[in-house]
């Protein structure tokens, strides 16, 4: 056994004992690389990566392109680095779908945050409630330009009627930050509303998400 392995065993029981509580985020990333990268020293790899990218999120958020620019990464290691948040993630919001009937804007709210935590891009999902706010389907239709999304109202209709949807929320993502919709955010959703009430199903709502934070169309008068 070298002194590598012995470092590592150490980590390991450190983690066993108290799971990540007294690690610094450096030493976490640490941890982790072990599992993808079986021999060595990865202690100056974690600091790399922490260094690149700023912060234990900037690493995990990162394309795996850059992530396997850093020296000492390969792409089974940029891989895992992308698929481990992205599986936490999978795993809150089947939970929030489980446990939640989207039934208020505070349900809806908590919910999107969730999903729109890992995009970088601007997108836009539909959500289909049954009569009593339980989640059908959530569907990404795509993503947008950063001042305006692009609503494809044939597939939001064809979505509703797939689900047998009683309602319909719609969302996306300002990536500048400024929770505010543009005036073609607001006629995209108005025909979207005209689409959807012709097959007689509500749009409940138009959400937008930006710096943990949303903007309800429905609350702020936006819907008519």
């Amino acid at each position: 056994m070298g002194v590598h392995d012995g470092h590592r065993d150490r980590m390991r029981k450190r983690f066993l004992e108290n799971e990540l509580n007294g690690f610094a985020d450096h030493e976490a990333l640490e941890l982790l690389l072990y599992y993808a990268i079986p021999r060595g020293d990865v202690n100056p790899l974690a600091h790399a990566l922490m260094d690149r990218f700023g912060s234990l999120s900037g690493v995990f958020s990162a394309p795996v392109e850059l992530l396997a620019q850093v020296k000492g990464v390969g792409t089974q290691t940029a891989v895992l680095l992308r698929l481990v948040p992205q599986i936490a993630q999978r795993a809150r919001l089947t939970d929030l779908e489980r446990e939640l009937a989207l039934n208020t804007r505070a349900r809806v709210g908590q919910y999107l945050l969730e999903l729109f935590s890992r995009e970088r891009n601007e997108a836009v999902y539909e959500i289909c409630l049954d009569g009593k706010g339980k989640l059908l389907a959530c569907r990404r239709l795509g993503e947008g330009s950063a001042s305006a999304v692009n609503l494809d109202i044939r597939q939001i209709v064809q979505n509703a009627i797939t689900f047998c949807a009683s309602s319909v929320i719609l969302a996306h993502n300002h990536p500048s930050g400024v929770a505010l919709p543009s005036q073609a955010d607001q006629g995209a959703t108005l025909r979207a509303k005209a689409a959807l009430e012709s097959i007689d199903v509500r749009l409940e709502d138009h959400i937008i998400v930006a710096d943990g934070e949303y903007v309800s169309f429905s609350e702020s008068g936006y819907l008519g």
